[in-house]
């Protein structure tokens, strides 16, 4: 019966980091968004993929095609 709302994850304070990119591909980011680094903050979860996940993640895998059947179930 404590005051503190229980959360699901602290939150933790940002790191700033300094990085030299392509000019092209930042113009790439920049045309997506006005803040280059929620892309590059989503890259670096989904390269590392051991990143917790964040509710604020608009990034997501897309399920593959499914396998067409062989012939004669409903392909014919």
């Amino acid at each position: 019966m404590g005051d503190r709302a229980a959360s699901p994850r602290p939150e933790r304070e940002k790191v700033e980091l300094s990085i030299r990119l392509d000019p092209d591909l930042l113009d790439r980011v920049n045309h997506l968004t006005d803040d280059p680094s929620k892309i590059i903050e989503a890259a670096v979860r989904q390269w590392l993929r051991g990143g917790p996940a964040r509710e604020d993640d608009l990034s997501r895998l897309l399920p593959r095609n499914p396998v067409v059947p062989p012939r004669g179930e409903w392909n014919d």
